[in-house]
């Protein structure tokens, strides 16, 4: 299965979880072995020299961890505030309808470890700019950050490379 068909299973639903968003729903596209491999076939051609992948809560955790099996590399999970056992970093942020906390094990990165930080979606930018600063934090350092879908409208894009003009950032579906 060709990416531009993989990516043809994802649906939007609008007004989820609240009136004025539109969702998009990817376990169609999980769900079909086919279009889940082609999705991960996809994401490999992005930055092929990260020592981990750095995935954030929760979706962006099974596409994260299935491209670092792939590349038998570490996964690096980002959650959301008090879901990790031991110390950590936190960082506030704002999103598309409200605010939140992420928080990575303060041992998480091998120091000036190259990290490929991953998601779902770009929205507003403000959970990935929070992930780049926790991955910072703890001694990484992002060089790219790769995105399944990015809502080019909400302006994510402008505020993580207001913030951090070296990071490349690779979406494989723009709406």
């Amino acid at each position: 299965m060709e990416i531009k068909q993989a990516l043809a299973l994802i649906k939007s639903i609008p007004n989820f979880p609240q009136d004025g968003i539109v969702f998009q729903d990817i376990t169609p596209l999980l769900s079909h072995p086919e279009g889940f491999q082609s999705l991960i076939r996809a994401l490999n051609t992005i930055d092929s020299t990260a020592d981990s992948i750095v995935a954030i809560e929760a979706r962006g955790f099974i596409i994260g961890a299935a491209l670092a099996h792939s590349r038998s590399i570490g996964f690096i999970p980002v959650r959301k505030k008090g879901k990790l056992p031991r110390a950590v970093f936190q960082e506030n942020y704002s999103l598309e309808y409200g605010d939140d906390c992420l928080e990575i094990h303060r041992d998480a990165c091998a120091h000036n470890s190259r990290i490929l930080l991953v998601d779902d979606v770009l929205a507003t930018g403000g959970t990935i700019n929070a992930a780049i600063k926790l991955i910072e934090q703890a001694g990484g350092t992002v060089k790219t950050v790769v995105v399944l879908i990015e809502i080019s409208a909400l302006g994510g894009r402008e505020l993580i490379l207001k913030h951090n003009p070296d990071i490349s950032i690779e979406t494989l579906l723009t709406i």
